[in-house]
């Protein structure tokens, strides 16, 4: 289960990780409008059955999204607060009497090990596809100011090529960059037809690209 309040949000990421491919795994992928719905907790609780979640995972640090999560909670059910708060004293009101009774629990998620890397890398190689997470692409030059500017760029992972210089540059710009760029042109063609993604081809294109520059 996918929720959110913005549709055009919940329709890029159903493109993307289509519940027709999750069924073809045995998944059972819905992505659910909340900000549709009179009561979001009796909804979502009522489509698992009314049994609640075994894990939630909140990808917002907004205070209601915290709460409704922990509110779908099954027995024993685990809340991950994978969303880092910018403000020291962000807070939200939790259910104590399930802690105690229902057994529910709660862990914060702030970045992994190199276990978690290879971990990753592992469910990679067989079939995970992380390019619905990257949103730009960069060189090494880009990397102090994305650093310094990181909560005030939208989009999600931003992908660092260390041996090249490339100015930190969001997909979606590809194409209006490559009316003028022959680099963003080619590279905005590759992403179309990987479904607006970065992806293996695109690559080795900019790589081969910057190899012979």
């Amino acid at each position: 289960m996918v929720t959110d309040v913005n549709q055009a949000r919940l329709d890029r990421a159903a493109s993307i990780y289509t519940a027709e491919f999750a069924a073809s795994r045995g998944i059972d992928l819905r992505y659910v409008n909340t900000g549709k719905m009179e009561d979001p907790v009796k909804e979502l609780k009522s489509i698992s059955g009314d049994q609640g979640y075994d894990d939630v995972f909140v990808f917002a640090p907004v205070r209601p999204v915290v709460e409704q999560g922990d509110a779908i909670l099954a027995f024993d059910g685990c809340l991950n607060f994978f969303a880092g708060p910018g403000d020291p004293n962000f807070s939200a009101m939790l259910n104590f009497y399930n802690v105690h009774y229902a057994y529910t629990h709660i862990v914060g998620t702030s970045g992994g090990n190199n276990d978690d890397m290879k971990e990753a890398i592992e469910i990679m190689s067989g079939g995970l596809d992380p390019a619905g997470l990257v949103t730009h692409i960069g060189g090494l030059d880009a990397v102090p100011d994305t650093t310094n500017r990181l909560p005030e760029i939208p989009g999600g992972k931003k992908l660092i090529y260390t041996h090249i210089d490339l100015p930190l540059t969001p997909i979606d710009d590809f194409e209006k960059l490559g009316k003028e760029n022959e680099l963003f042109r080619e590279l905005a063609k590759i992403c179309k037809r990987h479904n607006g993604l970065w992806s293996v081809e695109a690559e080795s294109f900019l790589l081969n690209y910057f190899d012979h520059k």
